[in-house]
C-alpha cells in the first residue's frame, strides 16, 4: 500500500479559472474516463491521475467539456496554465470573470434556435 495522500486538492473559495465565488466542481485535468486506458496509466501514476484536480464553477466546467474533447484535455491541457492558452478558454474565462457573482450564463445550442 503506498503512503501517499490521493485526497484532492483543498478547495479554494473561488473558482480557479474565472476567480468568482460561486459553487465548485471537482475537474480531473487527466478526466477519470481515461484513468484506465493503458496510454494514461503508462504516463501518469496514480497518484497524479487521482490528485491533478482544479476546483471550478459550473459555468467554467461545462465550458471546458464542450470546447474540448476527453483525450485534448489529457494529452494538451493538463494545468491551469494551459486551459488558459486555448483561446476559446481564456476568452470565455475573461467574459464570464467580469460578471457578477449570482450570473449563470445560458446553455448555448448547438442547433441554433
Amino acid at each position: 500500500m503506498s503512503g501517499h495522500d490521493l485526497s484532492p486538492p483543498p478547495r479554494p473559495e473561488v473558482c480557479e479559472l474565472c476567480g468568482r465565488g460561486a459553487a465548485l466542481t471537482k475537474h480531473h485535468l487527466i478526466p477519470r474516463s481515461l484513468h484506465g486506458k493503458a496510454r494514461y496509466r503508462k504516463r501518469h501514476d496514480r497518484v497524479e491521475r487521482l490528485t491533478a484536480i482544479l476546483w471550478l464553477c459550473h459555468a467554467c466546467h461545462r465550458h471546458l467539456h464542450v470546447v474540448l474533447s476527453e483525450r485534448q484535455l489529457a494529452d494538451h491541457y493538463r494545468s491551469r496554465e494551459a486551459l488558459l492558452g486555448h483561446p476559446q478558454i481564456r476568452s470565455f474565462v475573461e467574459w464570464l470573470a467580469a460578471k457578477p457573482e449570482g450570473f449563470r450564463p445560458r446553455r448555448w445550442s448547438r442547433r441554433g434556435r
